[in-house]
């Protein structure tokens, strides 16, 4: 009995050393969730459904912002959650991006990346990927149909969107280094798990109260999709 009351002490110590998120990365959370939620409502400038149906991870940048120690880029953290029998609990990620420059009279724009095939996702769970470069990507089109869609648009491994002054639009993100953000990741499951580990279920983790809105956000994008199809 003793020795079992040892084990459940050392556990709780052991799960409350971590998920002690910071501030900044539960806005993420928050405001990713918003912002699938606002996408998902906007009437004519959506993303399409039947690329939302085949996305195989999601990755939303709240305030992708100018970033002064990186000269002429931009810089900004987010999360991405992929497909496996439901939405993975969330991976904290990071983007860099050199010389392309935000849209005219913005000084943020928030960002969204469809992920649309296996090979992406193996791409992006590698320590980082470079964006056109180790994987292709494309300014996603727009609208409730994705006939529109050209054949460098559906044959990219991800597509990216931008949003600035509350207007959704396709962006080119080539250039860009995406990354897992490591200490964010640490601080939500623990040291020893690797965003490889969330997205496939290798190592169990807990799931985040605080992702609840995006989770949610997700989960209620999914259902509308094969609501209307």
């Amino acid at each position: 009995m003793k020795k079992a009351v040892i084990t459940c002490v050392v556990s709780m110590l052991a799960s409350s050393a971590f998920a002690t998120l910071s501030k900044d990365e539960i806005k993420r959370l928050n405001d990713a969730g918003t912002i699938l939620s606002e996408l998902r409502n906007s009437p004519d400038k959506a993303i399409p459904e039947e690329l939302w149906s085949k996305a195989q991870c999601v990755v939303v940048i709240p305030s992708m912002k100018k970033a002064a120690f990186i000269v002429g880029g931009e810089y900004g953290s987010g999360v991405m959650s992929c497909r496996t029998n439901d939405w993975s609990t969330p991976v904290f990620m990071q983007l860099a991006k050199g010389s392309w420059g935000l849209q005219i009279g913005a000084e943020e724009v928030d960002l969204v990346l469809l992920v649309m095939n296996r090979r992406g996702v193996d791409k992006l769970l590698e320590d980082k990927v470079s964006l056109g470069v180790d994987a292709s990507v494309a300014a996603g089109p727009l609208g409730r149909s994705a006939s529109a869609a050209t054949d460098a648009q559906l044959g990219a491994e991800m597509l990216s969107y931008s949003r600035s002054h509350g207007v959704f639009a396709g962006i080119n993100l080539s250039g860009g280094v995406l990354r897992p953000d490591n200490e964010a990741d640490a601080r939500a499951y623990g040291n020893d798990v690797t965003g490889r580990d969330i997205v496939t279920g290798a190592k169990r983790v807990t799931a985040l109260g605080e992702a609840d809105p995006f989770m949610r956000a997700l989960r209620q994008e999914a259902r509308a999709t094969t609501g209307r199809k």
